[in-house]
């Protein structure tokens, strides 16, 4: 098929990073023609089965309701705005901390506009100190809990008004992008369309990120990698971090090993949370919700625990490593993901059924009860099992016997390309952004990412 339609801007992706991006320019300038192609459904037509009841494990829909689809994963995560630079991406890399700062406050006033909390959790110096009598290291921000359930209103409303300025075509997978005429082919319905734009902006989030090195590896678009976490998410009772959580909501709190100085990290904090399945193109892998409404709070909280590693020459494939691991904890567990009991880990036995309703905490994932050791690297787990050791000295009960542990969790970051100004250096009028480029890791970063390109995009018009 033939071109069909030129705009003003396209943009590759319906996430927190594509709709700022769109919602800037169409206010800055109403006359442009903007369109977002999205790979997932329109964000009221994203239901999980898991979630939804109809099914109780994964079933691995062609497209998955929680990672993918209009307002990308952050629509259904626990909605966590971090008011900072310390943390959530390397925007203050690339580009002045204090604009990077000015940009996360500006994407705030937006989703307050359409509805997003006004309360903040504020530091505490307290809490920090006790970290660090411990030889544990608490990174500090201001937070916004917007909650997996009222973070879903403020998305429908934003992406409500933004329908009414741009068009926005889902269920639209994106093959292909022509570097030199910025035509960008994709299928709907299983035909094939080609459109064009003055300027084109991928957005892809963490899910589309082997698209989009794949699209630089075929351009020559030269990248660099970034670091990839592997690790498990931790569920026990609320009680045991209420301390922590009622006061700053999510502890992020960083061990530095001692035996192989990695860095593990604690974050993604769920207070009375589920833990729910993420399927990432086939492979299986866990995170965390949390709700406002109190009817859908669960008795736990959980959180993750993730070990950081960086590669050297000559491997340059993190991401698929990553995956590797997570597809072989689906493998041994049946296709799912795995649980494990921490005193079963420690002991040396795998988890049953049995000894798992045995235990005093309720899982609130139905995930496969079996033995983590048998598919995580010996490094990263000896790193878990330490910093969990530590974590209990500031929050007693993090290492009791029935503490679970559900693998394989990984957050994994695209490589970075070459750009100047967020433009892809040898591409000229192609942009990249957000999570699925690597130069952000969190809702606020990739929410300011979104703004500071369109504004890159508008001085230069």
């Amino acid at each position: 098929m033939g071109l069909t339609k030129h705009y003003d801007a396209v943009i590759i992706g319906g996430g927190i990073g594509g709709l700022m991006c769109a919602y800037r320019l169409s206010e800055r300038r109403p006359d442009m023609k903007v369109v977002i192609l999205e790979r997932g459904k329109d964000l009221e037509n994203r239901k999980c089965p898991i979630l939804t009841g109809a099914v109780s494990k994964c079933i691995k829909c062609k497209s998955c309701a929680i990672m993918e689809g209009m307002a990308g994963a952050g629509a259904f995560s626990d909605g966590k705005y971090n008011i900072t630079t310390e943390y959530g991406g390397w925007l203050p890399r690339v580009m002045d901390e204090k604009k990077v700062m000015d940009y996360i406050l500006q994407a705030d006033s937006i989703l307050v506009e359409h509805g997003a909390q006004k309360e903040v959790y504020e530091p505490d110096n307290e809490l920090k100190t006790l970290c660090l009598q411990h030889d544990l290291h608490m990174q500090q921000a201001r937070v916004k809990h917007l909650g997996t359930d009222a973070n879903f209103g403020t998305m429908l409303r934003l992406i409500s008004d933004l329908k009414q300025r741009i068009e926005i075509i889902t269920e639209a997978t994106v093959t292909d992008v022509k570097k030199d005429t910025r035509e960008v082919v994709y299928v709907k319905k299983n035909e094939e369309h080609i459109i064009s734009g003055d300027v084109v902006i991928f957005a892809v989030g963490r899910i589309g990120n082997r698209m989009f090195e794949k699209w630089c590896d075929n351009n020559g678009i030269l990248r660099h990698n970034n670091q990839v976490d592997i690790g498990v998410r931790v569920e026990l009772p609320y009680e045991v971090w209420k301390h922590f959580s009622s006061r700053i909501y999510e502890p992020k709190i960083i061990n530095r090993s001692s035996h192989y100085a990695d860095r593990t990290r604690m974050f993604c904090f769920n207070e009375r949370g589920h833990v729910v399945t993420e399927n990432s193109d086939g492979v299986l892998t866990v995170n965390g919700h949390s709700y406002k409404e109190e009817e859908r709070k669960s008795a736990n909280s959980n959180f993750a625990l993730l070990c950081s590693t960086n590669f050297t020459e000559p491997f340059n494939e993190p991401v698929e490593y990553a995956r590797d691991i997570a597809a072989l904890a689906n493998k041994i567990s049946g296709g799912f993901v795995l649980v494990q009991r921490y005193g079963d880990l420690m002991a040396g036995k795998r988890t049953t059924e049995h000894r798992l309703k045995a235990g005093t905490v309720r899982p609130t994932l139905d995930a496969v009860p079996g033995d983590l050791s048998l598919c995580m690297p010996k490094r990263q787990l000896d790193n878990i099992v330490e910093t969990i050791q530590k974590l209990d000295e500031i929050a007693p009960g993090t290492a009791n016997y029935d503490t679970l542990l559900y693998g394989v969790e990984c957050k994994y970051y695209s490589a970075r390309p070459d750009v100047t100004d967020f433009e892809l250096n040898d591409a000229k009028g192609i942009y990249a952004l957000g999570d699925g480029a690597g130069f952000t890791r969190s809702l606020s970063q990739a929410a300011a990412n979104g703004l500071i390109v369109a504004d890159i995009i508008l001085n230069r018009q």
